[in-house]
């Protein structure tokens, strides 16, 4: 409690300098003038719903980002994935191409990028009220938003099961009673980008509104994917290339192949269509209903993804692998091994085939993998990962009276996706997987908002239920193993939530909440395998928890514009399981994750509000968090008894690291093998350890209009993370967070009235600190970078008329969105997903 004291003592000095400046000297006789300035210089006000109910942003004591559709429109930002160049101590990323079509989010250090069904979010997703409880599909397409609101920090409360880092809260547009509008936006750029955008509003009578939008997004991919062999001789090293005997001389068989720069096609492009409607009905007076509809079909490339290095140390020697190798060795060159010839030297190149160039049921001299099983071998993984994601929603509400409502919501969704992953990144196979995911949940809510004169409160009940499947293949020559994973989920969640806000004097408010749940999801769980270990694992599990989650905050409105406030609340996961077991021993449950969080912040509008000023500190305590330690136990034959090992073998010895039941592995040694000591055959277990952690952090954004057309933004994040188990390791942070975020933007609206409009000249910059990707080994850490974005818009309001020019990565920045490290796995390699270079795009809108 030491670091929040010392945020207390710096919240009181902040406070003590700003509240001396006659600026914020005001009552509320004054508020109303200082509205208006907001509207014809100054900032805006933004509501938001993060309090499950209308407040204005800057009397909200919660850290919230709230991103609005211009603020959308001036960035570019399209999905998902870019608000984490808006939102400070936050990270959302394209996730890695091992886990398909999905978004790696983490606040103030919490998250998960693992998008299996058996792992749990850290942040909880709401479009429209409705809950989405997944990672994969999450990467949304921001289409026709009115804002997304970004929640830092635990919102178990009023948001519930996983939203122990935060919460996202994305609000579409509504239909509009009063008049028919809509708009129509083209874009044109590089990769032959080609993206339509378009939508209509239209009032059908005085009480019934319906709307409309879609969008197609069409682009090349980023990255080329080229044929080695072909692509080594042309560089003139031939003895490198290998032999393929069943073509003439390609790894890769495609009408694309070009003998000249050796491409067969590419990654990283984009092929989405996606729609959406909604009605809105008034039939009396307090009574609103709308309901929505929207469909996406994502046929985009798998992402960009390349081989970025191969440790020879590290178990190349594998006889399966060499096997391979010699038999597409040419007599008298360097023999052909899986080695750092694959590794590119452009990073937007990748030697990935997606297939097994081994055709099924051969018999290859000394592989046991290729032992002539028609089963092995001769796989295809998909190159595009298609994605249809679709649901309908409903929101009724009724007021009451003035300051009394009640809220149905409710929705049903359905995800499937498809997508395989090339994990070697070569033409020849060590592993490769094929994945088809699924999913269809219902959630539904009862809301009851109110206020009186000394209280507001919210209370609410939530029911969710579901199911989903993940079909997985692995064929892995490496491992001798070719496994068929076929799980089910059946997930149901219940709770009730109350909130109270309490206002016992003037201008002080406490807030009290609390949220009961009761979460569980069943698993059907089937792993058949061939290989080593052999047999088949069938089970049932249930994890699931019964909890209870509060908040307690205070907050004091210093003057009509500046607000102190803290709070404690706590925030939860719901426990998983392993979901890639060796055999039954290891299936186990890993407990949910649970934080107890403390803020301090303030949120100011200074100078007649030419200036806004929110800054949070806040203290994580990171309870439960389950950590994994490698290990070894027995391999254990169908009856589940050890498999001894004639004359040699292993025996297990304890694995303090991993709790009191944990195992390793050590060989015998001679002398106990000529005593008769019976040895066993072993394989690798993950064990799961609690290690709980602290974060501590701070984060302000600002926002700024000096003078009359001059915007100036920016934000800037710190989070500080301990555990004991970090201590002890090279790096002492955890993998895939960055310590520091920081983003500026400036731009000027410049009137031009010889073109009957506007030009405004708008610069982003944002920048991300280092980030580890194994805890004791400093070899893939990446360092910060900044990334800048450029922006000319001229803007006709009296035509409707909108036409930009932009640039992203102005400066053509290389860096890698995400690293897949699998040495610690005993593999060599490690894979890189580099982000996009520089793009420029044209935009036309025209609203009508």
């Amino acid at each position: 409690m030491i670091a929040f004291r010392r945020l207390l003592a710096l919240q009181v000095s902040a406070v003590a300098v700003v509240a001396a400046q006659p600026a914020l000297a005001q009552d509320r006789a004054t508020s109303d003038e200082g509205a208006q300035r907001s509207e014809a210089g100054g900032i805006a006000e933004i509501v938001v719903t993060a309090t499950r109910k209308a407040t204005n942003l800057q009397d909200t004591p919660i850290a919230i980002t709230a991103v609005t559709s211009d603020t959308l429109e001036t960035r570019a930002l399209q999905d998902v994935s870019g608000l984490g160049s808006i939102v400070p101590n936050a990270s959302f990323r394209q996730a890695q191409g091992a886990f398909g079509k999905a978004v790696t989010a983490f606040i103030r250090g919490i998250g998960q990028y693992d998008s299996n069904l058996a792992a749990e979010p850290g942040v909880a997703f709401y479009i429209d009220d409705v809950y989405y409880p997944l990672l994969y599909g999450s990467q949304f397409d921001l289409l026709d938003l009115e804002r997304v609101e970004v929640l830092r920090g635990p919102q178990g409360t009023l948001f519930g099961r996983n939203a122990l880092a935060g919460a996202v809260n994305i609000i579409s547009k509504s239909p509009d009673f009063d008049e028919s509008s809509g708009y129509t936006t083209v874009t044109l750029g590089r990769y032959n980008r080609t993206d339509l955008r378009a939508g209509f509003n239209v009032p059908l009578t005085d009480n019934l509104a319906f709307r409309a939008n879609g969008l197609v997004k069409k682009r090349n991919g980023y990255q080329d994917r080229l044929d080695f062999r072909c692509d080594m001789i042309r560089q003139g090293t031939p003895e490198l290339a290998g032999n393929f005997p069943f073509s003439d001389g390609v790894l890769i068989q495609s009408d694309k192949l070009s003998r000249d720069d050796c491409k067969v096609g590419t990654l990283g492009g984009e092929d989405v269509v996606a729609v959406r409607g909604a009605a809105r009905w008034e039939p009396v007076s307090g009574l609103n209903l709308t309901v929505s509809a929207d469909y996406t079909r994502d046929e985009s490339e798998n992402a960009a993804d390349t081989l970025i290095d191969v440790n020879d140390a590290v178990g190349t020697s594998r006889a399966n692998i060499n096997a391979v190798g010699d038999y597409f060795s040419i007599p008298g060159e360097i023999p052909f091994r899986y080695d750092s010839r694959f590794v590119p030297d452009d990073p937007y190149v990748s030697y990935a085939t997606n297939a097994d160039p081994i055709g099924a049921g051969l018999n290859l001299p000394g592989s046991t993998f290729y032992n002539g099983d028609p089963l092995r071998g001769g796989y295809k993984y998909p190159l595009v990962g298609p994605v249809t994601n679709w649901g309908v929603s409903g929101k009724l509400t009724y007021d009451l009276d003035n300051a009394t409502q009640i809220m149905l919501v409710g929705g049903y969704r359905s995800v499937d996706s498809i997508f395989g992953f090339d994990v070697d990144g070569s033409p020849i196979l060590l592993e490769q997987t094929r994945n088809n995911t699924g999913s269809t949940h219902w959630t539904g809510e009862l809301r009851f908002t109110g206020s009186r004169d000394l209280i507001d409160w919210t209370m609410g009940a939530f029911y969710y239920t579901g199911d989903g499947y993940v079909r997985t293949t692995l064929s892995s020559p490496w491992n001798n193993l070719q496994r068929y994973q076929d799980h089910t989920y059946d997930p149901e969640s219940k709770a009730v939530y109350a909130n109270f806000v309490v206002r016992p004097i003037d201008r002080l408010s406490v807030t009290l909440g609390g949220r009961y749940s009761d979460d569980k999801k069943r698993v059907n769980y089937e792993n058949l395998q061939d290989g080593n270990p052999a047999g088949d694992i069938v089970f049932q599990i249930t994890p699931g928890d019964k909890r209870f989650d509060w908040k307690l905050g205070l907050d004091y409105q210093l003057t009509d514009n500046f607000m102190v406030y803290s709070s404690a609340a706590t925030g939860f996961s719901l426990p998983s399981f392993n979901s890639r077991p060796f055999q039954p021993s290891q299936v186990t449950q890993i407990p949910g994750d649970e934080t107890l969080a403390y803020e301090l912040g303030f949120k100011s509008d200074l100078f007649d509000r030419r200036l806004r000023l929110n800054i949070t500190g806040f203290y994580t305590d990171y309870k439960t968090r389950p950590g994994s330690v490698g290990g070894q136990e027995y391999l254990l034959d169908a009856s589940g008894n050890p498999i001894p090992v004639s004359g040699g073998g292993s025996v297990t010895v304890p694995l303090p690291a991993g709790g009191p039941d944990a195992t390793t592995c050590r060989v015998l040694t001679p002398a106990e093998i000529s005593a008769g000591t019976t040895g066993y055959e072993c394989v690798s277990r993950t064990y799961y350890v609690n290690y709980p952690g602290k974060i501590k952090g701070v984060e302000g954004e600002l926002q700024a209009e000096p003078i009359d057309g001059l915007l100036i933004d920016g934000s800037f994040g710190y989070a500080n993370f301990r555990s004991d188990d970090l201590d002890n390791t090279t790096n002492k942070r955890p993998t895939r967070v960055p310590e520091w975020t920081a983003s500026g933007g400036i731009q000027y609206e410049i009137d031009a009235p010889a073109l009957a409009g506007t030009i405004t000249p708008r610069l982003d910059w944002f920048y991300q600190g280092s980030i580890v990707y194994e805890t004791n080994n400093d070899r893939y850490n990446q360092p910060g970078y900044s990334v800048f974005n450029g922006r000319l818009t001229y803007d006709n309001p009296d035509r409707g008329l909108q036409v930009a020019l932009g640039a992203t990565n102005l400066f053509n920045k290389f860096y890698y969105r995400n690293l897949f490290v699998l040495q610690a796995f005993g593999f060599p390699q490690a894979n890189g997903q580099p982000a996009p270079p520089r793009e420029w795009y044209l935009s036309v809108s025209k609203k009508f």
